[in-house]
């Protein structure tokens, strides 16, 4: 999808708008492990602003609306939101060395707008959509310098993505070992009308907090990426303020939960575990 924004606009960068250095982290798809679309490093006119971004689009019959958005290497990943303009809803992380990615016109975030969290590789940030300015659903994605400069032949899953290419890409991106995919997603467990707010890393996996605004409902989920289909021990709890914890464990083969407790403008205490990695929230997520 052909789309032009001031993106400058939202934070000025002194650097010039060519690479300047080599991006040292190394960077997935990201979407979930198994998903191909196709990576449009495009020219033309009007010209792609900034030049040498990524417009990630549909992939044969696979259309990518709605699609979750995985953060493509680990660091700070802070959250904006520029309304009808521009990036729309949008999220930059900045890694270890300094580099940058970011990830323009979503539908949804995990982070509400000027929030930050800490991201590993993989960790859910969004969701694909067409907000700002945007003519169709599409993720536009960016890797920058640690000077803020465009790599304007940015690399993925070990293709690089040079300027006027399109090319197709597999993600391995939230994969268990081995390349081996968990077939369920938090939506999928937690089920229709329920996003993805907040998540966290565990050693063999990661717990997820998912609300459905439709009607008030939290719901945890805590899906493995190694031992998959295997029964290994995995659990999921949710506590509403005030209220009684309620809590899924056990040996299963791929995710604990969903548990689910109504909670309109309550604070909630969530977590879980895989082994003997665990993960407990404060009371957060109040309104």
């Amino acid at each position: 999808m052909s789309v032009t924004f001031a993106a400058a606009a939202l934070i000025p960068q002194a650097a010039s708008a060519q690479s300047t250095s080599v991006m040292a982290v190394s960077h997935k798809s990201p979407f979930n492990c198994g998903k191909t679309f196709n990576a449009n490093n495009w020219t033309g006119t009007p010209a792609h602003n900034p030049s040498g971004s990524i417009d990630w689009q549909n992939y044969g019959s696979d259309p990518i609306n709605g699609e979750t958005v995985r953060a493509t290497a680990a660091g700070t990943a802070t959250f904006y939101n520029a309304g009808n303009t521009s990036y729309g809803r949008w999220v930059e992380i900045r890694h270890s060395d300094g580099t940058r990615t970011r990830y323009a016109h979503l539908a949804t975030q995990v982070k509400s707008a000027g929030s930050s969290m800490t991201v590993s590789q993989g960790t859910v940030i969004g969701t694909v959509g067409s907000t700002g300015g945007s003519k169709a659903p599409h993720l536009h994605y960016e890797q920058r310098t640690s000077s803020g400069a465009m790599d304007t032949s940015p690399t993925v899953e070990g293709v690089t993505v040079s300027l006027g290419t399109k090319k197709a890409i597999k993600s391995t991106n939230g994969c268990g070992g081995g390349g081996t995919p968990n077939p369920n997603t938090p939506e999928s467990v937690c089920g229709s009308g329920f996003t993805v707010i907040d998540s966290a890393a565990l050693t063999g996996g990661r717990t997820y907090l998912l609300y459905n605004s439709g009607n008030g409902t939290n719901c945890v989920a805590t899906l493995k990426t190694t031992n998959l289909g295997k029964a290994s021990a995995v659990s999921a709890f949710l506590e509403p303020q005030g209220a009684t914890r309620r809590t899924d464990s056990g040996s299963f083969a791929y995710y604990a939960g969903p548990v689910k407790l109504s909670a309109p403008g309550k604070c909630v205490k969530w977590g879980g575990s895989v082994g003997s990695s665990t993960y407990t929230s404060p009371f957060e997520h109040c309104d």
